[in-house]
């Protein structure tokens, strides 16, 4: 019977798969040795279909696609190229003695002659295409490693462009000192100096700072750099400006390496508002305290004042006062009633505000004030002018505290204007971008506030009348604070004064 090398496979195939697995397990290399057998079996068996469709049909295309597959397979997981090429090899040397056994001499001769055709087409298509593949791949990852270099090479660029733009935008003052003298410095230190950066580079550091400070500022510097390790350093100084001012500075100073030499960077900033803020905390104890004192003394001087104040009201009645006696009795009760309305200051002042929040129409708060003080006004012959902005909102505020505020405002606008004199009440509405603002401004005919007393009117305790507390203005300010608020004071020409409570308007 003729030999078939159909039959053949299909008496075979399960065979040779089987003993080209395990001998690339065993025989070939630690690569082979380490891959699942699972792979194996499935490239085995895409080697033994493709070879057969050589061997069978002359067709090179399986072949060529199996090549292709494994090579990349092979050549992605690091494969020696010689290792591979004994893989393909074991084919030969497992087939070729089954081939012996059903196979005529003249038969074995041709059928070998086919397999060794199939292997040597296999070996060199593989080996060609092994190495064009390696070599691309060395390429592009050389191009990589060009794009990589590139891409580094431009990230740092951006970085030292995104650092000195930092350096450059940061509001804090920035500089370098070698050997006391300024080497860099951004544009936030030389503002904070008056100077323009060619006015600060190559100056000592000590020329910027006050002289009564220079001597500690240097000593700090010059022990920080005998100190290991070089430690972070905080303290604080007085700036000189060009202009010869000084102003409260805070630094933070360390010693490092810049350009190879021994240096001091540091990072200066203007501390004016903390320090102010902390001025501002240390009145505020010191108010609170004032406030506990006044608390407890105004109860311990009400209680007596009340019994004097009752007495008086029934001796007012007496029968058989006469002359100066009634005068002097009137007289005694009104300042009794002057001393009660201060201590009521007093009291609301020592008291923390307690807030009721609710929709407040300011334009209807405003009549309302005035429908309040009408009998005042009238004795003092005294008219108001109002000028509502119909466009002002409901706000979102304490109603019976803003009304308390303004009533004071319009009472110190009534005991400083003249006779018949005009007080102005305006309302308005401004949008401010994301900040909408409502602006209550009372204006009067009075002799307006001096210039030096501007900053001082709304302290506790300070007033330019002969009878007062100078508490009003203070007890205005804090309901226009506890708002979210303030309150502005200018002068009105030719005379007068303008005070403006100004609060936040949101949504009500």
């Amino acid at each position: 019977m003729a030999f078939s090398l159909f039959d053949f496979r299909e008496k075979y195939r399960a065979k040779i798969i089987h003993e080209w697995v395990d001998r690339l397990s065993t025989q070939v290399g630690e690569q082979y040795a380490r891959r699942p057998r699972k792979e194996l079996y499935g490239t085995c068996t895409g080697a033994f279909e493709a070879n057969f469709q050589l061997l069978l049909h002359d067709d090179y295309g399986p072949i060529d696609l199996f090549i292709d597959k494994i090579t990349r397979l092979r050549l992605g997981s690091g494969f020696l190229l010689s290792d591979v090429q004994k893989a393909f090899e074991l084919y030969r040397t497992i087939a070729i003695p089954l081939l012996a056994r059903d196979c005529t001499h003249e038969e074995f001769l041709e059928q070998v002659t086919k397999v060794n055709h199939c292997l040597s087409y296999t070996t060199h298509r593989f080996s060609d295409h092994f190495q064009k593949m390696h070599e691309e791949r060395i390429l592009e990852q050389n191009r990589l490693l060009e794009e990589k270099v590139r891409t580094r090479t431009r990230e740092l660029r951006q970085s030292q462009l995104k650092y000195k733009g930092l350096v450059e935008e940061i509001t804090d003052g920035y500089f370098v000192i070698q050997k006391e003298v300024i080497v860099f410095a951004n544009q936030a230190y030389c503002q904070m100096h008056g100077c323009a950066l060619e006015e600060v580079l190559g100056r000592k550091f000590s020329l910027f700072v006050a002289p009564d400070d220079r001597r500690k500022v240097l000593t700090i510097y010059r022990r920080s750099l005998t100190k290991k390790p070089m430690m972070p350093r905080t303290f604080e100084y007085l700036r000189l400006t060009k202009d010869g001012k000084m102003f409260p500075t805070e630094i933070l100073a360390k010693n490092t390496h810049y350009e190879n030499r021994l240096s001091s960077i540091g990072i200066c900033r203007d501390i004016t508002q903390r320090l102010q803020m902390e001025q501002r905390v240390r009145e505020a104890e010191r108010m609170a305290y004032i406030g506990q004192i006044t608390t407890s003394l105004s109860h311990e001087i009400r209680n007596p004042l009340s019994a004097v104040k009752m007495n008086l009201q029934i001796l007012q009645n007496h029968p058989k006062l006469r002359g100066n006696d009634a005068r002097r009795i009137d007289i005694s009760v009104r300042e009794v009633m002057r001393l009660e309305r201060i201590l009521s200051q007093l009291l609301d002042f020592a008291k923390p505000l307690r807030m009721e929040y609710g929709p407040v129409d300011v334009n209807h708060l405003v009549i309302s004030c005035e429908e309040l003080l009408d009998t005042k006004l009238s004795a003092e012959k005294i008219a108001i002018v109002t000028d509502l902005d119909p466009a002002v909102p409901l706000i979102h505020a304490d109603g019976e505290r803003l009304s308390q505020a303004l009533i004071n405002l319009m009472l110190n606008a009534i005991e400083a204007s003249p006779m018949e004199g005009r007080i102005r009440i305006r309302t308005r509405f401004f949008r401010n971008g994301g900040n909408p603002q409502t602006r209550i401004t009372v204006e009067d005919e009075g002799a307006g506030v001096l210039e030096k007393d501007r900053q001082e009117i709304f302290r506790p305790f300070f007033t330019t009348k002969s009878k007062g507390t100078g508490l009003g203005l203070a007890i205005i300010k804090r309901i226009a604070e506890a708002h979210g608020g303030d309150v502005e004071v200018s002068s009105v020409p030719p005379a007068g004064a303008s005070f403006t409570i100004i609060l936040p308007s949101g949504q009500a």
